[in-house]
């Protein structure tokens, strides 16, 4: 798949919420997630589809309540796509909050390999 083909099913596969096939259908086995070093949210940076299965994981264990989420059309590229994301939640302990971030993908040879978050 092109890097436009894989930011169009990504989105597809966004708009109704399913990251869980994103992950397991366009990220490559050793694909990275990066977060940023100083970002706050308490999520590791990790590498490998099975890392990034289990980080996912326990973000939603901490949220108590999902009220909205979005993910904006993907801007492509070269072999990167971008979309801006947000969501309304309130997690555990911590109480109601609302999240925005950019986030880059970069895909080579048909699948994403890495994907980096700016917040």
């Amino acid at each position: 798949m092109t890097t436009k083909e894989i930011a169009a099913r990504y989105d597809e596969l966004a708009q109704t919420g399913q990251f869980d096939i994103i992950v397991n259908e366009l990220f490559s086995d050793d694909a990275e997630s990066i977060e940023p070093e100083h970002g706050g949210s308490g999520m590791p940076s990790v590498k490998g589809k099975e890392a990034m299965k289990k980080k996912g994981e326990e973000f939603n264990a901490q949220v108590e309540e999902f009220h909205s989420a979005y993910t904006t059309p993907s801007v492509v590229g070269g072999n990167y796509f971008s979309v801006a994301m947000g969501m309304d939640v309130t997690m555990k302990g911590m109480g109601r909050i609302n999240m925005e971030e950019i986030c880059v993908y970069k895909v080579e040879d048909g699948k994403i390999v890495s994907e980096q978050f700016f917040y």
